[in-house]
């Protein structure tokens, strides 16, 4: 069976639910907290896949996912990146996206310099935005965890610092060619999205980007609090579902972790 490591740190609080996740597609979860893994008593080499999840790192103290990005690249740097190299998967979910990015893990078209290549801000409308969106997978993404999702998808939102920008139109367009746009919120009808729909204003309406090799993605809805039907607000009003339509994430992260 695949074995899930859910990173825990201080603030973390969507370990539980990003391991039920992955305990429904079909792997094996372990919520173990990152000195465990600075000290030695568990390697990131045992296990084949690596989840960040949401909350609040660190208080988000010094920035959204900022402190616990400084661990990563401070403390994990060797073993996160040979992780990587590896071609095993990893998924940072909502401030696991801040940390991804924030680290320079994402969206990993440079080396890690100074002036960061992309980041992710305060919501155009300055408020902390909560609901269910739609996503659109990218057809030409090669990101792994969103293959064969060819209809929008419905999972929430809660998040104050998810506006995703470049730091340039060229850093932007050379996502897009790279196939590293992964997800993009959409209208419920699939169309093009504005304001609520994209809640934070993302450019290009970007909820989650890819490494080069796919392998690594950071998104900022939650998809692991989309996983079981009644989870959705229509649940009773709409036609049964047979799943949440976040589980598809996690079942593609599962079924390419096996398949290493």
């Amino acid at each position: 069976m695949i074995r899930a490591l859910v990173l825990r740190a201080p603030g973390i609080n969507r370990d539980e639910d990003a391991a039920a996740a992955i305990e429904l597609a079909g792997g094996a979860a372990a919520r173990i907290h990152i000195n465990r893994i600075v000290d030695g008593g568990v390697r990131l080499a045992d296990y084949a896949l690596l989840i960040i999840p949401g909350g609040f790192s660190y208080g988000d103290h010094l920035g959204a996912g900022k402190l616990l990005a400084v661990d990563l690249v401070h403390r994990l740097s060797e073993q996160l990146t040979a992780f990587v190299a590896d071609g095993r998967p990893v998924i940072g979910i909502c401030n696991g996206f801040q940390v991804l990015v924030k680290s320079g893990i994402l969206p990993g078209i440079e080396e890690r310099q100074t002036t960061a290549c992309a980041t992710l801000t305060d919501n155009a409308s300055g408020q902390f935005e909560c609901r269910w969106v739609h996503l659109a997978a990218d057809l030409s993404s090669r990101c792994v965890f969103t293959q064969g999702i060819a209809h929008p998808i419905e999972v929430p939102v809660a998040h104050g610092e998810g506006r995703f920008v470049t730091r340039d139109a060229a850093t932007l367009a050379a996502l897009q060619a790279n196939g590293q746009v992964a997800l993009r919120y959409v209208a419920a009808a699939g169309e093009s999205a504005s304001y609520p729909a994209n809640p934070n204003g993302s450019d290009d309406a970007i909820a989650g980007v890819c490494n080069p090799q796919g392998n690594v993605l950071g998104l900022m809805p939650h998809p692991e609090d989309a996983i079981l039907p009644h989870q959705h607000p229509r649940w009773t009003r709409e036609p049964a579902r047979s799943e949440g339509d976040g589980l598809i994430i996690f079942r593609n992260a599962v079924r390419y972790a096996a398949s290493l």
